[in-house]
């Protein structure tokens, strides 16, 4: 009996965080409009608006250069353009490729990198409604001095208020729970000091540089 009860206690747990992680990426957007940072990193995924979005926010002067984190090694630099809706000016002198990034711990690295070699102390992190919370996690881990501002895209394809009632809503906003819940368990135990957090990468040109520094 107590082992049952122990058990309905964390199903009870997980489906009340499950519904707060929803409301939080449902309140979400639209997001507040960032204050001004040095760079701004948009992280590639099955939606191009985080692209588009993260162009514009350079282009409306809220940062000085852009990494976009990612990219499919097929893509070619004026594919990417194409996706970003971006004008050749503002593309060819501050806009950086990343190449490297399979996953979100990869882009957490790779925008680490990017950070460190420009001597970013601020970003913009431009990614899905539903992803934010997992990037900003990774990217505060691999990241910590730096401020971090988020600015979630909205997930055309999910409907965060009501994520339950499709089959797809619900696999994935309860899936990327889980990995969000995974990530938090991982911190824990390197706070406690179960775990060293790995060494930060020493700047390199991790990613393909467009036009000269800004």
């Amino acid at each position: 009996m107590r082992s049952a009860a122990v058990i309905l206690l964390l199903v009870l747990m997980w489906t009340v965080g499950l519904a707060t992680f929803a409301q939080r990426v449902d309140r979400s957007t639209p997001p507040n409009d960032p204050p001004r940072a040095d760079g701004v990193v948009a992280l590639t995924g099955a939606s191009d608006a985080r692209i588009a979005e993260a162009m514009r926010l350079l282009e409306d002067g809220k940062a000085q250069r852009m990494l976009i984190s990612g990219v499919n090694p097929s893509a070619s630099r004026a594919d990417i353009r194409g996706v970003a809706r971006a004008t050749r000016r503002y593309y060819d002198c501050c806009v950086d490729l990343g190449f490297q990034a399979t996953n979100t711990v990869g882009n957490a690295r790779e925008t680490a990198r990017w950070a460190r070699q420009h001597r970013f102390a601020s970003l913009i992190v431009v990614t899905s409604d539903f992803h934010m919370p997992r990037a900003m996690l990774e990217l505060k881990g691999a990241l910590p001095e730096a401020r971090l501002t988020p600015y979630p895209v909205r997930t055309t394809e999910l409907d965060a208020h009501h994520w339950w009632r499709s089959e797809t809503g619900a696999r994935r906003m309860i899936v990327e729970y889980d990995k969000y819940l995974a990530i938090l368990f991982r911190e824990g135990l390197i706070s406690l000091g179960g775990k060293a957090r790995p060494a930060p990468d020493q700047p390199h040109a991790a990613a393909a540089t467009v036009g000269a520094p800004a």
